[in-house]
């Protein structure tokens, strides 16, 4: 048996007096780090946490500005705003997207186009963004959303402005449209320092005006500064900045003349624009077809998008400022003012306009577009009857090298410099210009021939114009050299003051030509609407003075001999139809160019639309009336037998 051992109370004693010094030592160790921390936190971080917590109280609300409506000269409105609801989801509040969606689809019509375009801008979002899945809610589907709205966290039903464009077709290469801020969009408002008055805005402007005009029509966003409570609820309203709208823009454009133009038209393609000789504002605008701007607000879904992208008819390219085309005779006016200014012909110069031109040094034929040929005719004949052997004969004489610095002085071949984006440059032949054009080809494509000024001489060839440069050489030919930068806004209305700002027409330039030179070129271009004219039949009736030029430029070249035969050839194939006018010739009010594709002579299909306008803008006759008149008209088109006939 092992003897019995006894605990020694003293021992015992002194230990349990250890480990209690020890416990109180640590606990007053830590209320010294407690007292420290806490004067750390009330003292020398009070000003930081004070912040921290007023931030946490107070939530910094945007307020969003209206943006500017877009009128025309007379006030008509042409882009606007209303208010809807929206029902918005944000992705990263949410546990189950497609359940939420599913279960909403309950509540609110959902379609299939609503759930396209909802996953195309989701994949445009960052997880953190509310994104439409609806829009333009009902009362009633609001309230219903509203009403389940604890079921769902992370979906909002919001009251948003939508922009709004009546006119659709009419008005969509012009205005262009608004749609929701992309990450290219983001980027470059962060590298221009303009985040900060895109809080809480979705919509930029895209294309057109609304883009070209951005900084204007978009406005200053506003704040409001708003108590909440811990769950994020507001209290109050502790300061309110209020936004400042954005300004409205009054055009130069005149949305009735518009309308007569796209009733001219009817279903053909092609664009027009009419500007105001004497101060350069764009009174028409027309690129036919267009497409409804509505469709991209919120985001196109990709069945539209893919339809308006595989339509053969392209309505999305704007054809009056980026379609480039050979202008066939109406080039002829221009040239004539080169060989004039050039001294390369004289006023009264007789010289041949027979059927054929043959070129020298090879038995290569030009031919005309009347298969008699002309006789013999002044250069102001030869424009009245569009003589293409008389044009040819004067190119070769010439050479490009006098053709091109005076014709370029009208504007061809660069871009106007008007207020749209994306204006394409067009292409006024020269050596260095075909040197360029062919420089990774071999040296014979490089080289400038004298034959190459042959075609070039009648509007066609390496010649490439648009619609907006036609009718601006043609508005300043009709205002004696005279140019002004075509625009198309006129005033920018100032939000905070109402007054407007005036874009005041000041001359780009002024041409050195002899004033006698322009008289003698539109005497030629007035006798075309006379008899003997190419559009003789189009004068009948005029109570005003109309000078114009028809053409017909090829779209496919024929061989030498064949005759053209439309019938023989698919539309898009077939010669597009040209026409550059003014009037009143005195003192000119208008000046068009139109062009409307596949349509054959210049005086069969475009220059009844430029007649019907100017009886309209000229005279206010019923658009109706005039394009029914002109439809039954007969055109002289036996002797146009050439595909660049008129």
């Amino acid at each position: 048996m092992r003897p019995t051992r006894f605990k020694n109370p003293n021992v015992d004693e002194s230990q349990f007096q250890l480990r209690l010094v020890v416990a109180y030592v640590f606990m007053l160790l830590m209320f010294c780090v407690l007292v420290g921390r806490f004067v750390w936190l009330q003292v020398y971080q009070h000003d930081r946490f004070t912040t921290m917590a007023n931030n946490n109280r107070i939530s910094l609300v945007p307020i969003l500005p209206n943006r500017g409506l877009i009128m025309d000269r007379n006030g008509v409105i042409l882009a606007q705003n209303y208010s809807a609801y929206t029902l918005e989801l944000t992705p990263s509040k949410m546990p189950d997207l497609d359940a939420t969606v599913a279960e909403l689809s309950k509540l609110v019509d959902i379609t299939p186009r609503d759930e396209k375009r909802f996953k195309k801008l989701l994949g445009e979002s960052r997880d953190f963004e509310s994104v439409p899945l609806k829009v333009k809610l009902s009362d009633e589907e609001a309230a219903r959303v509203a009403a389940n709205a604890w079921r769902f966290p992370g979906v909002e039903v919001k009251a948003r402005l939508f922009r709004d464009y009546p006119y659709k077709e009419l008005t969509s290469h012009v205005l262009g449209y608004i749609g929701r801020i992309n990450q290219k969009d983001q980027d470059r408002l962060d590298e221009e320092d303009k985040t900060t008055n895109y809080k809480g805005t979705n919509y930029i402007g895209k294309t057109g005006l609304e883009n070209v005009y951005e900084d204007d029509l978009h406005g200053e966003v506003g704040f409001e500064e708003v108590e909440t409570d811990s769950g994020g609820r507001a209290i109050r309203t502790l300061r309110r900045t209020p936004p400042v709208n954005g300004n409205n823009l009054k055009l130069a454009l005149d949305i009735r003349l518009q309308e007569v133009a796209d009733k001219l038209f009817g279903n053909r393609r092609g664009a027009l624009v009419a500007i105001e000789p004497s101060t350069g504002g764009v009174l028409a605008f027309l690129s036919k077809p267009g497409f409804d701007p509505n469709l991209f607000i919120d985001g196109i879904d990709s069945q539209s998008w893919a339809s308006l992208n595989t339509d053969w008819q392209k309505p999305l390219i704007n054809r009056a400022l980026r379609g480039t085309y050979p202008p066939g005779s109406t080039f002829k006016p221009f040239m004539s003012m080169a060989a004039l200014e050039t001294h390369s012909i004289g006023m009264h110069d007789i010289r041949p306009a027979p059927a054929f031109f043959t070129l020298p040094g090879s038995s290569h034929q030009f031919r005309d577009s009347n298969k008699r040929g002309n006789g013999s005719v002044n250069l102001a004949r030869a424009i009245t009857v569009s003589s293409d052997t008389f044009f040819y004969k004067l190119a070769w004489d010439m050479g490009i090298d006098k053709i091109a610095p005076t014709v370029g002085q009208f504007g061809l071949g660069r871009p106007t410099g008007i207020d749209l984006d994306g204006e394409a440059s067009g292409v006024l032949p020269t050596k260095e210009w075909k040197a360029k054009r062919f420089a990774r080809y071999k040296e014979e494509f490089r080289r400038w021939y004298p034959a190459d000024v042959v075609s070039i001489g009648i509007g066609q060839g390496f010649n490439a114009y648009t619609p907006l440069q036609m009718a601006n050489a043609t508005a300043i030919l009709a205002n004696d050299g005279v140019a002004f930068k075509p625009h198309l806004v006129q005033q920018v209305v100032d939000a905070k003051t109402g007054k407007p700002r005036v874009i005041e027409p000041k001359p780009d330039r002024v041409l050195a030509f002899r004033k006698e030179n322009f008289e003698y070129v539109k005497g030629g271009m007035e006798g075309v609407l006379k008899p003997g004219g190419t559009a003789w039949r189009l004068g009948v009736g005029l109570t005003y003075s109309m000078a114009g030029k028809t053409g017909t430029a090829q779209v496919v070249q024929i061989k030498q001999g064949a005759k053209y035969n439309a019938a023989a050839l698919a539309e898009q194939y077939r010669d597009h139809s040209w026409f550059i006018a003014f009037a009143p010739v005195e003192q000119p009010r208008i000046a068009v160019a139109v062009i409307v594709e596949n349509a054959g002579f210049g005086a069969a299909a475009a220059a009844p639309i430029a007649r019907g306008l100017f009886d309209f803008y000229l005279k206010g006759k019923v658009p109706d009336a005039v394009a029914g008149d002109l439809k039954t008209v007969p055109m002289d088109t036996a002797d146009d037998s050439a595909a660049t006939s008129d």
